[in-house]
């Protein structure tokens, strides 16, 4: 919906609820559903302030140095639109995200893409060709402690993306049941790490300085 049409509707509410006798519990309740979905709500004038436009996700600029990025191209288009509405959607299309981001360093690389490899083992061996796994031996600063300690939690982005979506909480896998408690924050964690993953890769591959380049 357009954001001026959700100004107009919250103006609408406002007028509505305004017959409404203050601090009852309908009045709170609607609130309190106004809020869940994003909205500001002032209990003392009744202003509802609509929610802001979601953030972009930060363009991947590496993505021009590929021969085909189109997979990765079609996951962030995917997952930016999903983000609000629908953030199990958002959450599995993350874990592919990385999926599509492994297997693509791979190919640039010339190496072998084993399909059945789950997301951790991919990625893993994704970091490891770009030298990005904290237990590759790389000139300073990439081999320092104080950047192995930073790829240390990096590799576990997949391993937590994979879990979070097996449980049920992103597409990908059939769920035993309605998926309780999961709010687009938790789609936000969710991207915005699967981007930081993706965004070092790319930008590790892309650069013509990175250790890799005098692996033999």
């Amino acid at each position: 919906m357009a954001a001026g049409h959700v100004g107009r509707a919250c103006r609408a509410f406002e007028r509505l609820l305004a017959e409404w006798a203050p601090g009852t519990a309908d009045l709170q309740r609607f609130h309190n559903s106004l809020r869940r979905d994003g909205c500001t709500v002032d209990s003392t004038t009744g202003q509802i302030t609509p929610p802001t436009d979601p953030t972009p996700l930060r363009p991947l600029r590496s993505l021009a140095t590929l021969t085909d990025p189109s997979a990765i191209q079609e996951q962030l288009d995917g997952i930016q639109r999903a983000i609000p509405d629908d953030p199990a959607l958002a959450i599995g299309s993350a874990k592919e995200l990385i999926e599509s981001t492994a297997k693509v360093v791979l190919t640039e690389r010339g190496l072998p893409v084993n399909d059945k490899d789950d997301l951790p083992a991919l990625a893993r061996v994704a970091q490891e060709a770009l030298g990005l796994h904290p237990s590759t031996s790389s000139p300073c600063p990439d081999g320092s402690d104080a950047v192995r300690k930073i790829l240390g939690v990096v590799t576990t982005i997949a391993t937590g993306l994979g879990e979070l979506r097996n449980r049920g909480y992103g597409t990908g896998h059939g769920a035993a049941g309605p998926r309780v408690g999961l709010h687009p924050r938790h789609a936000h964690v969710a991207v915005n790490a699967a981007v930081t993953w993706c965004q070092l890769l790319l930008d590790t591959l892309a650069d013509p300085d990175a250790p890799w380049h005098k692996t033999p």
